[in-house]
């Protein structure tokens, strides 16, 4: 069953070009796409930089808006929705954001920074402060951090470990879709396994659903129940990970494969 359905997405830019800006050149980031994430997968979307994955990832969430196409999140339309009906739409869609730095308030402390999703979203219940701690403190450990964490600030961790906080500030509402924007892109390949494990282990225990954006075949390979490839703003092949890197159809996808290093994830 679908949760998110995407059909004739597009994203027009327009571009200034010559003297003064005057003339206008449309640069099409996302051309006409249409897929479907079904609930309880990982949909690997993959492709060289600059190829338009991160917008269309941000599209469906609509942090950026498309130029036409449709949206469906659970049977509701994204694009239409109202200002209240989206906001209680994106408690349920989420995103872990590539720069596991900037993505993080330098000025807030770890606590701060993973439970204002429910201060935004009204979730911390009666219990208020008492609540709010009790449930950083579970999502921390469940990414793999100790609770003393959580009286720190983001430029005291290394980079997989804020990572690991992007991934618990984008859990605690308990989304049930989570965009995952090059995760791992920013980090070593041992730490990026680590996280990949991570969130592999999270998708068992949270039943998730992941849109996972990468360029690197291997690992989308090894997450991902499906895999799209993306190229020039365009899906030029979608099938099972195992049809996809066993079996490649398209001269772009084969191309991928040949291009990447193996990479052990296990």
């Amino acid at each position: 069953m679908a949760l998110v359905e995407v059909r004739d997405l597009v994203k027009i830019y327009q571009s200034d070009e010559g003297i003064f800006g005057k003339a206008k050149r449309e640069v099409r980031a996302v051309n006409g796409v249409s897929l479907d994430v079904n609930a309880g997968e990982t949909l690997g979307l993959v492709g060289e930089s600059g190829c338009g994955k991160t917008t269309l990832g941000r599209m469906i969430l609509r942090l950026i808006e498309p130029t036409s196409g449709q949206i469906r999140f659970n049977n509701q339309d994204v694009l239409n929705a109202s200002s209240g009906t989206l906001r209680r739409l994106r408690r349920d869609m989420q995103i872990i954001f590539q720069d596991p730095f900037a993505s993080l308030n330098p000025r807030m402390r770890i606590e701060q920074i993973i439970t204002e999703p429910l201060v935004i979203h009204g979730r911390n219940g009666r219990s208020g402060k008492s609540r709010l701690h009790d449930e950083a403190v579970k999502m921390i450990h469940a990414v793999g951090l100790d609770e003393e964490a959580l009286r720190r600030y983001p430029h005291e961790f290394s980079g997989g470990q804020r990572q690991r906080i992007g991934i618990a500030r984008a859990l605690m509402l308990r989304p049930k879709f989570v965009v995952c924007d090059e995760p791992v892109s920013a980090l070593d390949v041992s730490v990026g396994a680590q996280i990949v494990n991570l969130l592999k282990q999270l998708q068992r225990e949270f039943g998730l659903t992941y849109l996972f954006i990468s360029h690197s075949m291997p690992v989308v390979r090894y997450l991902s129940d499906r895999i799209a490839v993306m190229r020039q703003g365009e899906i030029v092949e979608l099938g099972t990970s195992e049809e996809i890197t066993s079996n490649p159809k398209h001269e772009y996808t084969k191309t991928l494969l040949a291009a990447t290093p193996e990479a052990k994830l296990q």
